[in-house]
């Protein structure tokens, strides 16, 4: 241990450090939760003997011991610094060695040109609130709960009240939850922690959405039958299909469905976003098509979809049909150049398009050389290509080369 003297300053900012690393522990501990935590640094680590401080210098040495009776005279109640013996020039005596305080003297003395690293006050709060509730307390949940909105952290706290009322949350959907102040969309972004406060997901109870598919019908026969063209499916319904695809498209937007051209045994279906991989994974008739092919925006989201998709995919089904391989259409690297002068930087409102550090395995290599290019932090001349932007006939002719390299 190379020897070290800490100033006062020194040690309050390693006490600081310590209060970001520990307070949610000391809160649980004040609950009688976990061991007793204390506060604690070393004020000369590695100097405990004449030598020691010979080889530092003795002015530094007076320096350092001047600053520390300074600080003796103004510190905080609470503190406690601990003296041990030194022998100093043939002189014994008792120096600082550790600065030692509870939470709320460490928080007092943090908390001078900077602001408190935490809200006692609050988070003993939280955390007594969580108690009652019957949640989980652990400094983990302490610390994720603390760091909510007033309105979020009441919400949850209303929520694990909930939960204890109602063992089985089977009859609700998650967007049906009454749970007293929760919007729709709350579990979509707070569901995690709910689970780790509450001890159970609530996310796994609830009852599950159907699959429902919004898709196109680009058979020319069946065009020619007059029989509609646009078509909902829903997962359980007593409503089919109007015909068994060879081939199913699915694409990211709507008018790239609504408008598609014919193409013989085809089915173009709607993805969800985000959502498609979760959304399209079990439905029967997508498994049973001979192709299964993906086209998407050339951006970041657009790659994100495809390796998420390809992935769910890629298992099973839960009706156990073998996995299926995914094909993307217009999305390889010579896409990218072959249309490069639909390309974009700037989202819909006009914000720089971020870059994307994501990794995606599930890309085929002539799809990463792509999205390398379009989601670098580095210069890139573009980082979204549209969909829309492609001419349709195009992603047609795409599709049909796709669909008879299969049978080669």
């Amino acid at each position: 241990m190379n020897p070290r003297l800490l100033t006062p300053a020194d040690a309050v900012e390693s006490l600081r450090r310590k209060v970001h690393q520990k307070w949610a522990a000391a809160v649980c501990a004040g609950l009688g939760v976990g061991d007793p935590v204390t506060f604690s640094v070393p004020l000369r680590p590695g100097v405990s003997s004449g030598s020691a401080v010979a080889r530092i210098g003795y002015a530094a040495w007076h320096e350092w011991y001047t600053s520390w009776r300074e600080f003796a005279d103004r510190h905080p109640a609470g503190v406690a610094i601990v003296r041990k013996p030194v022998s100093v020039q043939g002189v014994t005596d008792d120096y600082p060695a550790t600065l030692v305080t509870d939470l709320d003297a460490a928080v007092a003395l943090v908390s001078g040109a900077e602001p408190p690293p935490v809200d006692l006050a609050r988070a003993r709060a939280l955390a007594s609130s969580l108690r009652s509730t019957g949640a989980v307390l652990t400094p983990a949940t302490v610390r994720a709960v603390y760091q909510l909105g007033a309105d979020d952290a009441e919400v949850l706290l209303s929520a694990v009240t909930w939960l204890r009322r109602h063992p089985d949350a089977g009859a609700w959907t998650a967007r049906q939850l009454p749970v007293p102040g929760m919007h729709t969309k709350w579990l979509d972004t707070h569901g995690a922690l709910l689970r780790d406060v509450a001890g159970r997901d609530v996310r796994d109870e609830v009852r599950p959405r159907p699959a429902v598919l919004h898709l196109t019908y680009v058979d020319p026969d069946h065009a020619a039958s007059g029989r509609r063209r646009h078509d909902a499916w829903t997962t359980g319904d007593m409503h089919d299909i109007a015909y068994r695809p060879r081939i199913v498209l699915v694409v990211e937007n709507r008018d790239s469905r609504l408008w598609f051209p014919p193409v013989r045994d085809t089915i173009v279906v709607e993805g969800g976003g985000k959502a498609a991989g979760t959304l399209l994974a079990n439905v029967p008739w997508i498994r049973a098509a001979e192709h299964v092919a993906y086209w998407g925006d050339i951006d970041a989201d657009g790659y994100a979809i495809l390796d998420r998709f390809r992935a769910a995919l890629a298992e099973p089904a839960s009706d156990g049909a073998p996995p299926k391989p995914v094909t993307s259409i217009l999305m390889e690297a010579t896409d990218l150049h072959r249309y490069a002068r639909h390309g974009v930087n700037h989202d819909k409102a006009g914000r720089p398009i971020k870059p994307s550090p994501a990794i995606l395995p599930h890309l085929t290599e002539a799809e990463t050389t792509a999205y390398d290019t379009i989601a670098t932090a580095g210069p890139t001349p573009f980082r979204r290509i549209e969909q829309e932007a492609i001419p349709l006939a195009h992603a047609a002719t795409r599709l049909l080369d796709v669909s008879m390299r299969s049978h080669s």
